[in-house]
């Protein structure tokens, strides 16, 4: 039998600190679920943008963060949403926004720097959660993080099994690419920027090359791919803190990652049989996106 492991990257394979600025409440969230916060409200969409870091820290503060982006050409993607946005309407409301600062960025940044100062951060990514009905930017957005222990050795050891481990993420491809040869992953097999949807035809379209596909991941934006799965596993090494419909919509629940190679194995060996514990998913909470 031959099979595929689909990672998802923040809060699966990197201890990821997240961080928000709330810009009509002006306050910042530290360790928030970004995902969560996006589909607290139906109308806000998770946008991550292709900068970076030093690049924000430089502009000054008191620019508004859409002129910098127009200026500097900053492409962006969509990461999650509750319904279907076309691009063409982020990207209007992204290039135009009169509300935003640099200085919320900045603040985003600084803060997950502060917080992993004496970590090796091996990706940084920031970005905005767009709210189409009140026509703003209504938080700013910084990720950064390390591998969690055992990441790379779970890695080599589902190489040692002869299963081939695949990356899929809302993350930018530069830095997901960097990481995956931390880990040992090929180029070739890293996605970044992938919506939900998109990480579900990735799993799709391994099935076609695979008897069985795994899909690892730990939060909402990973549902659809875990529904396409043969095997879905929901790890709670990041946090355990999660909407009870994902509990409900995959097979097995981890603490680490590391516990990743002995169930592949299990399935190689037929004693792990693929399948959905609970199909009684509520369709209203799937994620959606351009």
């Amino acid at each position: 039998m031959s099979v595929a492991v689909v990672f998802d990257s923040a809060g699966t394979l990197l201890r990821t600190y997240r961080v928000a600025r709330d810009l009509l409440h002006d306050e910042m969230l530290i360790e928030v679920e970004t995902t969560t916060l996006t589909f607290g409200d139906e109308a806000r969409v998770l946008v991550v943008l292709h900068l970076h870091s030093r690049d924000v820290i430089e502009a000054p503060e008191g620019q508004l963060l859409s002129k910098f982006l127009v200026e500097r050409s900053v492409g962006f993607g969509v990461a999650c949403s509750r319904r279907v946005i076309p691009a063409e309407e982020v990207g209007a409301l992204l290039y135009s926004e009169g509300h935003a600062r640099i200085a919320d960025l900045q603040a985003c940044i600084r803060e997950v720097w502060r917080c992993c100062r004496r970590e090796s951060i091996v990706t940084m990514n920031s970005g905005v959660i767009l709210n189409m009905d009140l026509s703003c930017i209504e938080f700013a957005v910084t990720t950064g993080g390390r591998p969690f222990d055992g990441a790379r050795e779970a890695i080599s050891e589902l190489h040692r099994l002869g299963v081939p481990a695949y990356i899929a993420s809302g993350d930018r491809v530069a830095k997901l690419e960097r990481m995956g040869d931390y880990l040992g992953i090929p180029r070739e097999r890293v996605y970044g920027v992938a919506t939900p949807s998109m990480k579900a035809r990735i799993v799709e379209d391994l099935q076609e090359q695979y008897d069985r596909v795994v899909m690892v991941g730990d939060a909402i934006n990973d549902l659809n791919a875990f529904r396409k799965a043969d095997l879905a596993v929901l790890t709670e090494q990041q946090s355990d803190r999660k909407p009870e419909i994902l509990y409900t919509s995959v097979d097995r629940v981890i603490r680490n990652v590391s516990e990743v190679p002995g169930i592949v194995e299990e399935l190689l060996n037929g004693t792990e049989a693929p399948g959905k514990k609970c199909n009684n998913i509520n369709s209203n909470m799937i994620p959606r996106e351009d």
